[in-house]
């Protein structure tokens, strides 16, 4: 590939995993419009909805968000009355997110969530676990070089 191949939107890998990510969310916003979430409350609820209690830090490592983001996030979350913030007791440096019945009870609405979005996108399975498994890899890989 010549110099100014490297130069086309076509060529680039980074557009692709751009568009797709931006269209799949737009894809998401009538579901989650109809629980009261946005796709990162969503996100942050499915770490919670898997582990009731975490560390704000743990936390957004997880979902690859930093505390400017993951603050205000969790301060409208908190706000709902779907979790709760709360100092460590041993040390106080440390924030714990943990989620509230009425959370755990937001994941019955949510559950057919994946399932629509997986119509709208319409891949099969077997292209969808091939996909799933390399963009991990592309991003265990992009950490791992930092």
């Amino acid at each position: 590939m010549n110099e100014v191949n490297f130069l086309k939107l076509e060529n680039q890998l980074c557009f692709p995993l751009y568009a797709c990510s931006k269209e799949i969310i737009k894809k998401y916003k009538p579901f989650l419009d109809k629980i009261d979430l946005t796709y990162t409350q969503y996100i942050t609820m499915l770490v919670l909805w898997e582990k009731d209690e975490i560390n704000i830090k743990e936390l957004g490592n997880k979902l690859f968000l930093d505390s400017g983001t993951l603050t205000p996030l969790l301060k409208k979350l908190e706000q709902k009355g779907y979790i709760i913030r709360k100092r460590n007791k041993i040390d106080e440096r440390n924030l714990i997110v943990s989620i509230t019945k009425q959370g755990a009870n937001l994941k019955n609405k949510a559950k057919d969530i994946s399932i629509n979005i997986g119509k709208c996108i319409n891949i099969d399975e077997q292209d969808a676990l091939k996909l799933h498994e390399i963009l991990y890899k592309l991003l265990n890989n992009i950490n791992n070089n930092n």
